[in-house]
């Protein structure tokens, strides 16, 4: 029956056409959204965090860094950047001369600079410190989002959580080890279960002493009292060698009297990108657990794999 110039019939051919014609609409329509996404990733940013900088070259979206601070160091061609500030005091008159589409901040970076920039219509993207190895995973995805790099991001993260798993259990079946680690002096700083520090302690078969400690603020007498087998210092704006040499004179610490206290570069541990971690791991398993002791956990592990 016709009802009108909205009724008309189609044959073999006319269905054809028709669905060919929805098909292209909708591929035109997912490519044109995929391009206007893609414009709006930021093609000027500026990093205020060391490790945000590092993670920007990981994930190929350096070409987009126009700036960052004094003390993003890696990899070497960050040097090479416009340095706007420290990790905490930011140059605005620069940042603002730059021109960026985002600046990627940190909870070391100065609040009020922060607030002041997003008063000047700069939008600033803020990453707090991370508390767990899960968590810088988490905030690297995070960034790679935002710059248009989320694929990168993903693959970088299975990768390295991969490495991170298989170190943790080289390890686990060797003797845990009471640890010390040091991150100030004046007063004495250390790191609670509240840290990612503290990850790396476990995650090489250690057993932070200060995890459940309600202050990040310790005491000689309670490291005394604890007397851990290995004492780990931070380079943190300390004299390291000093302090090592301070703690040498407790000979009733087991880490001083086997000569287990070493210093770590601050760069390594204190603010690390998901591939940097699994790489710190790896120092951190080697001072806890000498090399012949991981070589004799894969023997006895192949061993125990045959018998099964």
């Amino acid at each position: 029956m016709d009802t009108g110039f909205c009724s008309f019939r189609l044959n073999n051919s006319g269905r054809f056409l028709l669905k060919l014609a929805f098909i292209a609409m909708s591929v035109f329509a997912r490519s044109s959204a995929f391009v206007y996404a893609k414009e709006d990733f930021p093609r000027r940013i500026i990093s205020l965090g060391p490790a945000i900088t590092e993670e920007l070259f990981l994930l190929g979206a350096d070409d987009k860094l126009i700036g960052c601070t004094v003390y993003c160091q890696r990899p070497p061609e960050a040097k090479n950047k416009t340095k706007v500030g420290t990790a905490i005091e930011v140059n605005l008159e620069k940042v603002v001369a730059l021109k960026p589409d985002v600046v990627f901040a940190t909870s070391l970076t100065n609040p009020q600079a922060k607030e002041k920039l997003k008063s000047l219509g700069i939008k600033v993207v803020n990453f707090p410190t991370a508390k767990s190895f899960s968590e810088i995973c988490g905030q690297f995805v995070a960034l790679g989002k935002i710059v248009g790099k989320e694929k990168e991001a993903n693959a970088i993260v299975n990768i390295t959580k991969t490495k991170v798993d298989s170190i943790r259990k080289k390890v686990e079946a060797l003797p845990s080890l009471r640890v010390f680690v040091q991150i100030g002096a004046r007063p004495l700083v250390t790191v609670t279960a509240d840290s990612f520090i503290n990850d790396f302690i476990e995650f090489a078969g250690g057993v932070n002493i200060a995890k459940g400690a309600k202050s990040i603020r310790y005491s000689r007498e309670s490291v005394i009292k604890d007397n851990p087998d290995v004492i780990i210092i931070v380079t943190m704006g300390i004299g390291a060698e000093k302090e090592k040499e301070i703690w040498q004179r407790y000979k009733t610490l087991k880490a001083a009297r086997e000569d287990r206290i070493y210093i770590v570069d601050s760069d390594l541990l204190c603010s690390p990108t998901p591939v940097s971690f699994a790489e710190t791991l790896e120092e951190i398993v080697n001072i806890l657990h000498p090399q012949g002791e991981l070589l004799n956990a894969d023997i006895r592990r192949c061993n125990a794999d045959g018998r099964r």
